[in-house]
């Protein structure tokens, strides 16, 4: 049996940020994964991800993005990799359907977040899109934009191997490739077993994405849904006109969840543009995960997220990706104690938009790890909030 004071189960966005922190600390720490991370088996892959200050999700996000910002820098500088382009965030509306008067309005709800938290923004008529920003030019003339030049994108894969790999120099121990079968608590502490070994731990973070339900057992297994997503990187045009500074971009573009979608500037040398929109309707299991799209999904995705809404995007992909959301009833992040296992801190599921605070959330776990508590509130995060739910 091996001992440490904590046991970090999962090593994607959030376990990466939570062991390289702790170890930081001087945490005897041990990280745990089924596969080899940064890979492309979980949530936290695709080369690119969101990030921005107003996130349109809810107000209790912003400290944490905030903090991020921060470890992002940090991290950059002490591995000479980059981590964070600050390129800026475009949130568009652009629905026939528009209401001005919607405060429910996704990009609405974000430029009233930038206003009530002095974070520096513009907003945006149709007209200005078009002229600073070419490849929207076929958005409606009641379109209206939120424009956040502090946000961008990170880069999942390099965030991930960063931290992991300045954990252990800075001594963490990490198994990877190694399953988890089974965890108990007592007065001894919490004892972890997988396929090849049994770590005792005081303390216990689980960060498990996609397989927390089978892990955690109630109430997660009714709490939690894993559904499939898919990322496309379709083919620019010879001529393609682009901001030489382009933005990440969300765009609402009809009245339903599924007329939306998000995307990033075109990066260098790559020649294709990478769109995704987002599903939650359809629930699967890590076993039944279905890891390849079909060409109709590729002709799908274009005609209905990209044709006559992004310009200078042809309708080949250079190449797709799948990857999963584990979601919650009211799509906010579950962080909490386990009411059942002793001292297990569980961080699932993140509900898909849960890489841009995963570098916080890290220091924050870490803290209570440590200290018992965050500086962070993490209140809003609670089990609590589902009681009495079926």
């Amino acid at each position: 049996m091996e001992r440490c004071e904590v046991a970090v189960l999962g090593l994607g966005a959030m376990g990466a940020a939570t062991v390289y922190q702790l170890a930081k600390a001087g945490v005897k720490v041990i990280g745990v994964d089924r596969y080899h991370p940064p890979h492309t088996q979980g949530s936290s892959h695709g080369d690119t991800r969101i990030t921005r200050l107003s996130v349109g999700e809810g107000a209790q996000y912003l400290p944490i993005v905030r903090n991020s910002h921060r470890i992002w820098r940090e991290l950059e500088a002490l591995s000479g990799e980059s981590l964070f382009e600050q390129c800026g965030v475009l949130v568009m509306t652009s629905n026939p359907d528009y209401d001005p008067q919607d405060q429910n309005d996704f990009t609405h709800r974000t430029v009233n977040l930038a206003q009530a938290n002095g974070i520096e923004h513009e907003v945006l008529s149709a007209t200005q899109i078009r002229q600073r920003f070419p490849q929207f030019s076929p958005v409606l003339d009641t379109a209206i934009g939120y424009f956040e030049p502090a946000g961008g994108y990170v880069r999942p894969e390099r965030c991930i191997a960063v931290q992991l790999q300045l954990a252990e120099q800075h001594g963490a121990t990490l198994y990877k490739g190694e399953t988890i079968t089974h965890i108990t608590s007592d007065e001894q502490g919490v004892t972890v077993t997988t396929d090849q070994r049994t770590i005792l731990a005081d303390k216990v973070v689980i960060s498990a994405g996609m397989w927390s339900q089978d892990l955690l057992g109630e109430p997660f297994d009714r709490l939690l849904r894993v559904c499939r997503q898919k990322l496309f990187w379709f083919e620019l045009e010879p001529q393609a006109q682009f901001a030489e500074v382009s933005p990440t971009f969300i765009l609402h573009h009809g009245p339903g969840d599924a007329d939306m979608h998000y995307g990033f500037p075109p990066l260098p040398g790559e020649g294709s543009l990478k769109v995704a929109s987002e599903q939650y309707s359809v629930a699967t299991s890590p076993d039944a995960l279905d890891r390849t799209i079909s060409a109709a999904e590729e002709r799908e995705m274009f005609d209905t997220q990209v044709r006559g809404k992004i310009a200078g995007v042809t309708s080949r992909v250079a190449t797709s990706s799948v990857c999963t959301y584990t979601v919650t009833p009211d799509g906010d992040f579950i962080i909490d104690e386990h009411p059942h296992l002793k001292n297990t801190l569980v961080v699932s599921a993140c509900s898909g938009h849960g890489f841009k605070h995963s570098a916080a959330l890290g220091e924050a776990l870490a803290q209570w790890c440590v200290r018992g508590r965050s500086e962070l509130d993490l209140s809003a995060f609670s089990l609590k909030r589902f009681d009495g739910q079926s």
